[in-house]
């Protein structure tokens, strides 16, 4: 029986003809199952979220030092660009080299 449809059926007319106690283990198992796909879902959609950030935040940090380069090739000094940017002299020095 490889139809999904088929054997949701017959795992429900199993389920319906089961004693209480086993039918009682089979939802206990159900929730679980239900319980743990819900947790995995919600810890997936954590860390997209946490991915997507630390994305941005990275990609903000490249903008301001590419900001700051343009800015040292106009021969702008180093303390107004930190001022610009946020960075700091010793950051602005390293993007010289």
């Amino acid at each position: 029986m490889n139809e999904p449809g088929l054997e949701k059926a017959m795992d429900t007319l199993q389920y319906l003809s089961q004693d209480s106690e086993a039918r009682r283990l089979y939802e206990a198992r159900q929730k679980y199952l239900h319980d743990e796909a819900s947790m995995l879902e919600g810890a997936k959609q954590a860390g997209l979220q946490a991915g997507m950030q630390a994305g941005m935040q990275a990609g903000k940090q490249a903008g301001i030092k590419e900001v700051a380069r343009n800015m040292l090739a106009l021969n702008i000094d180093v303390a107004t660009i930190a001022k610009a940017t946020g960075l700091t002299e010793q950051e602005i020095d390293s993007l010289k080299k």
